[in-house]
Formats: C-alpha cells, sequence, structure tokens
C-alpha cells in the first residue's frame, strides 16, 4: 500500500480539492501535492491531520479493506509457550522504560538511535 495513492483516492472520492485540504488542515497545498505524488512521506502527526480534514479512521491510508481490519488481541503480560523475551517480568518493565524513554526523543535523535542500532545488528549476524 502506498499512501500517497490511498490519501490521494480518498480526497478525490470525497470530491475535495488540495486547496480544501489546506483550508482543513493548515498544510500548505503544494505540500500536500508532495505527499499525493510521493515527494515527500508524513509524519504520524501530519497523517493524523490529513485523516481528521478526509474525515476518515487513520487506518484507512494502509487498509485497502471496506470492513476495518480485525484487532489481534494484546498480549497480557504473563509468559507465553515458547518463553519469548520480554513478555513478562524485568524484561517487560524494561520494554515499557525504552518505550517512555524513546517518547521523549526529538524525531532526529530517534532517527539516530534506529541507525545506530540497524548497525550494530548487521556488525553482529554470522
Amino acid at each position: 500500500m502506498v499512501i500517497s495513492d490511498r490519501l490521494k483516492t480518498i480526497r478525490e472520492q470525497k470530491d475535495l480539492s488540495q486547496g480544501d485540504i489546506e483550508e482543513r488542515t493548515g498544510l500548505k497545498r503544494c505540500y500536500v501535492s508532495r505527499v499525493e505524488n510521493g515527494h515527500t512521506v508524513p509524519s504520524i502527526e501530519t497523517l493524523e491531520k490529513l485523516a481528521r480534514a478526509l474525515e476518515v479512521p487513520l487506518y484507512q491510508f494502509f487498509y485497502d479493506g471496506e470492513a476495518p481490519p480485525e484487532l489481534q488481541p494484546i498480549p497480557t503480560g504473563a509468559p507465553n509457550d515458547n518463553g519469548e523475551w520480554g513478555n513478562s517480568g524485568e524484561s517487560a518493565r524494561f520494554f515499557e522504560r525504552v518505550r517512555q524513554l524513546l517518547g521523549r526523543l526529538s524525531e532526529p535523535d530517534r532517527k539516530l538511535i534506529l541507525h545506530m542500532t540497524s548497525q550494530m545488528v548487521r556488525k553482529n549476524r554470522p
């Protein structure tokens, strides 16, 4: 699924112009055009603005079906049968703390950490 194509399709189905989206979101028409043509990748916050302007749920940018996708159950925190690390106990608390800390970082810092992590994983592969 290409978000740019999906965004344009939804906008056209609702008979809205890029100028209408500009008025509803505060995003420049030229920015909306760049997103629709795949020249710019919008942030989640921008996608949320666009979804509100188009009066659609956010998942519709990522999902082709007519009905909402089936929700997967959230793990309860109890260890599962294969004993995966991070599902409960100390490891689950560690992941929760990492999630909280990553939420405080700026976007460039978050990207830097993800890049460094991916480089470390590549170097450690056999």
